[in-house]
């Protein structure tokens, strides 16, 4: 049997104000209690506007220790109040689902526990990037990967597709307690993807604009060229294709035939 307190986590998009859709705001004017998983001040002070209890998750952060740690105290923060009956919403940047842990186990959690729960999506930083660096992922393909999981597993790159590395700020960081590494630790990642791309090839910094006053960052430079960069744990990092795509002849042949057989040819 369902309980009378529920949990909804929307997305408030990249850029503040432009981006949240009318069903984020209703769900948020509407609640009971609004916890805000964002970093900024102003954020924060902007979503008070919307709701009179915006409560941060901020400060279950702190340097040194696990992530996993935090998160978990983020869960059980915003399950409190739905266990109390109460009307809750988590508040993210971007798309709630991406890259936020947190809304995903808050929203099992409170189901397992017979509490209504569900997400709403939002604009994240992969839209933003698309449309601020002309992309079209389905043009050539294109691969997505957080950069600390490309360097602890061996996983098979495609240099014909776009690569996409998130969260390289903290890459090759096996404690989860870090906010940052430093270049010593992108080198090895360089040397990752050396393994597959030329030193010299192109490789653009990426960083959302949070501000509609603010223009978005985008950084040419190389592969090797991300070691000494500033990148941050908000900067992403996406490489172009590497080669032209190639032709699978064999399967063209069968599928020509496969026309012809069907009557299409």
């Amino acid at each position: 049997m369902a309980h009378k307190g529920s949990l909804v986590c929307v997305g408030l998009g990249m850029t503040l104000g432009s981006h949240l859709s009318p069903l984020a705001r209703s769900h948020i004017e509407q609640a009971d209690v609004v916890f805000a998983g964002v970093s900024d001040g102003i954020v924060e002070l902007w979503l008070q506007r919307l709701h009179a209890d915006v409560r941060s998750l901020q400060p279950h952060y702190r340097e040194g220790q696990s992530r996993l740690h935090t998160y978990e105290a983020m869960v059980e923060t915003m399950l409190a109040p739905v266990r109390e009956g109460r009307r809750v919403v988590g508040a993210f940047y971007g798309h709630p689902g991406v890259f936020a842990l947190p809304p995903h186990r808050a929203i099992e959690r409170a189901r397992a526990e017979g509490y209504a729960a569900h997400m709403e999506p939002g604009i994240s930083a992969e839209d933003c990037l698309y449309a601020d660096l002309g992309i079209d992922p389905g043009r050539v393909g294109c691969q997505h990967f957080e950069a600390s999981q490309l360097m602890f597993y061996r996983r098979r790159l495609d240099t014909s597709a776009y690569l996409v590395l998130w969260q390289v700020g903290i890459a090759g960081d096996l404690s989860l307690a870090r906010f940052s590494t430093p270049a010593e630790y992108r080198q090895v990642l360089v040397d990752v993807l050396a393994q597959d791309y030329p030193a010299a090839h192109p490789a653009i910094i990426y960083k959302v604009a949070t501000l509609p006053i603010h223009p978005p960052r985008i950084e040419h430079t190389t592969l090797a060229g991300l070691v000494d960069a500033d990148i941050d744990l908000h900067a992403t990092v996406v490489l172009p294709p590497a080669r032209a795509l190639e032709v699978n002849h064999e399967i063209r042949e069968r599928l020509r035939r496969l026309d012809q057989a069907v009557g299409y040819a």
